[in-house]
């Protein structure tokens, strides 16, 4: 059982030192200007949250015009987008916490009004239904496509000029939101990704794209500042696996190669307040992936180290 103790005792993710193991994991708000830059609410949200030796993980900045998903949702691929997240950064460090950017591409979920009229794109065409935060309020996605194989190496190098671009305002680090059923986590699931070439197929195809995206964001932080967040057995989204525990079992596996500053897991939860039962996800994932694990989702006390 985790006592305040543990929970108060120093901690080292790669090359980011805590003195407390409490992390403030992302959480979507969608308060970023019209141009996608981060707003002044933004920065004072982040400075409230600080705390010395601490850790934030930020909320989802898409690394593309044509990668986000909701209105208001911040970016990472203008110079305006580094000089307003600086900001931020410097509030967080001025009081003592450091603070690591979660990039993602939302893929399917999204809608042609928040991509310059481009439809949104998915490793394969699977039926999806969902509601979008758009200009015009709540609407139904719009209909993707499934992604060429010449656009994979340029969705992996927005993804590294995005690391490039948070390096630049001043993060401590860069997470791969591999989760959630956005782009990089259809690619990985055999429920969305029914490609038949490199990128599907076998675990290691439907692994390829992650890890071509981490060794990109790797290339420019270094593994001990970048962190992987996966959602192994979750539906948001309407994401699904014939094995999870095999995909996210070699996925953990294969993530050991890197050294990485930490895995991140948000628990599967079958009730939103139940959390008697140790889930499966973390129980069966720690005795894989070697590194440090950022817990998520519903914790307890006794669950919290």
């Amino acid at each position: 059982m985790t006592t305040a103790r543990e929970l108060f005792e120093a901690l080292r993710l790669g090359a980011i030192d805590l003195t407390h193991r409490i992390v403030h994991a992302p959480t979507t708000r969608l308060r970023a200007e019209t141009d996608e830059s981060p707003s002044a609410m933004m920065i004072e949200y982040y400075r409230q949250r600080a705390s010395k030796g601490g850790l934030q993980i930020t909320e989802s900045a898409h690394p593309s015009q044509d990668s986000r998903g909701y209105l208001g949702a911040p970016g990472i691929y203008t110079q305006a987008h580094v000089d307003a997240w600086r900001k931020i950064t410097d509030a967080v460090h001025a009081k003592g916490s450091q603070i690591v950017m979660q990039i993602a591409h939302c893929g399917r979920h999204s809608h042609v009004s928040l991509s310059g009229g481009r439809a949104p794109i998915a490793p394969s065409v699977v039926p999806f239904e969902t509601q979008v935060l758009t200009q015009d309020g709540w609407m139904p996605n719009s209909p993707h496509r499934a992604i060429e194989l010449w656009e994979i190496p340029v969705l992996v190098e927005s993804f590294r000029i995005a690391a490039v671009r948070a390096k630049e305002a001043g993060f401590d680090g860069v997470e791969l939101h591999n989760a959630n059923g956005y782009l990089v986590d259809t690619f990985l699931q055999d429920g969305t990704n029914k490609r038949t070439d490199a990128y599907g197929g076998s675990l290691e195809n439907r692994a390829r794209f992650s890890l071509e995206i981490l060794e990109a964001m790797i290339s420019v932080w270094g593994p001990g500042r970048v962190g992987v967040r996966v959602s192994p057995s979750g539906q948001w989204g309407n994401i699904s696996d014939s094995n999870p525990e095999a995909t996210f079992g070699y996925f953990a596996a294969r993530l050991n190669e890197y050294e990485l500053a930490y895995l991140h897991i948000i628990e599967p939860r079958i009730k939103g307040a139940e959390v008697s039962q140790r889930p499966v996800a973390v129980a069966t994932l720690r005795n894989i992936f070697r590194g440090p694990i950022i817990e998520n989702d519903y914790l307890a006390f006794p669950f919290a180290n």
